[in-house]
């Protein structure tokens, strides 16, 4: 039974090893959770499962395993033969996963021990009130009743009270290859974090508090310290108009998230590419804009810069003077962007556009060239691999 859902987790992509496999039999030989399919659930998803991302991905496995049998206690009938089960759980191992196994004692202890976990039920079930099985009052089965029932091998619900249907997925929003939102991008975020204590004492220290009234005899001494804030310093530049207009509502999504993780936020904006002004009012940008160079000279080396645009655009519009499709700019967009990389250590770009069509667009090449290959996609994968270049 582990095997074969050990087997449906790596087809599913759940990064699941050898370890976690062997967590769980350890987990289940001391009774943490016997005869209750909620309990098993939670107990495998917090055994296999390393990062939250992947949840969506383990109930799309659980649910897929366990339909695929056409009633739980029906595994329980009869042992799937040792040698189907060797073939099919060797085929999947890394040659690092079959030492590991060796060491423990080999595949033959791994499957005593499975055999010790079927020995408690091994006669098909029908009623009753505890045992896994089908038309009783049991919390777990199928086609009984129970008012806060777990309903497992059964198509449809017969009384409509079920606690748990396993169809009924929680965690999509969190697999980080779904569509982006704010909480995603929060998570994403949160990977860039250098925290330090400033600014007024107002969170009381527990630790301090309790030492000092120890040492006062017992007479509560009070310890206050300043809040831990985010100490990393952003500064992004935001593309809008023309072809950024589709993705207003994820670039809005990512500068309200990122405006409630960091602190020291700084923003811009700019049209296609980089020049020589940006600017902070869309609307008067015509009137007030800022020079990059004033910008380089008031956000000092410690921030870490992000680009978030399309990079789609002429080709020229990045290389040549007068490129630009607003102005005349004396000096090209490539330049401007040199002047960005050699002041800043740590500048990545964000592409709301879809990885795979970035071989399509020339402008996005020269982009990517120009910033020496720092190009994310706006996903949460895509954002954690920014932060953690940007942390470096």
């Amino acid at each position: 039974m582990l095997i074969r859902f050990f087997n449906t987790l790596r087809r599913e992509r759940v990064p699941v090893s050898i370890t976690e496999l062997f967590t769980l039999l350890d987990c289940l030989q001391r009774n943490f959770a016997f005869a209750d399919m909620e309990e098993f659930y939670m107990l495998a998803r917090l055994c296999l499962v390393k990062d939250e991302k992947y949840f969506d991905r383990f109930d799309k496995a659980f649910i897929r395993y366990f339909h695929e049998l056409d009633v739980l206690d029906d595994l329980l009938k009869e042992m799937i033969p040792d040698e189907w089960l060797r073939r099919q759980f060797e085929r999947s191992l890394s040659e690092e996963e079959r030492a590991q196994i060796e060491a423990m004692g080999g595949l033959d202890k791994l499957m005593e021990a499975f055999r010790e976990r079927l020995k408690e039920q091994k006669e098909r079930h029908q009623g009753g009130n505890k045992w896994i099985g089908t038309g009783g009052t049991s919390p777990f089965g199928a086609f009984g009743y129970n008012p806060e029932g777990v309903r497992i091998g059964q198509d449809d619900g017969r009384e409509g009270r079920a606690v748990k249907v396993w169809d009924k997925r929680e965690y999509r929003d969190l697999d980080d290859s779904v569509e982006i939102g704010t909480r995603n991008i929060k998570m994403a975020l949160r990977r860039l974090r250098k925290f330090a204590r400033d600014g007024a004492q107002d969170e009381l220290d527990i630790d301090d508090t309790i030492s000092s009234t120890a040492r006062n005899a017992g007479m509560l001494d009070i310890k206050m310290i300043p809040e831990r804030h985010n100490a990393v310093k952003v500064l992004i530049f935001f593309d809008v108009g023309g072809s950024m207009d589709p993705y207003v509502k994820v670039c809005e999504e990512l500068f309200s998230a990122a405006r409630s993780e960091f602190k020291h936020l700084e923003y811009f904006y700019f049209h296609n590419f980089i020049y020589e002004s940006v600017w902070k009012k869309s609307l008067r940008r015509q009137a007030e804009t800022t020079l990059l160079t004033d910008v380089l000279n008031k956000y000092g080396k410690d921030y870490k810069v992000l680009f978030v645009g399309d990079a789609t655009m002429a080709p020229y519009e990045i290389t040549h003077v007068g490129g630009s499709i607003e102005h005349y700019n004396e000096q090209p967009g490539a330049y401007w962007m040199q002047q960005v990389t050699e002041h800043y250590d740590h500048v990545a770009w964000i592409n709301p556009t879809p990885k795979e069509h970035w071989e399509h667009g020339y402008s996005i090449a020269v982009v990517r060239q120009l910033l020496n290959d720092r190009m994310y996609p706006m996903t949460v994968k895509g954002l954690e691999e920014a932060m953690q270049l940007l942390s470096k």
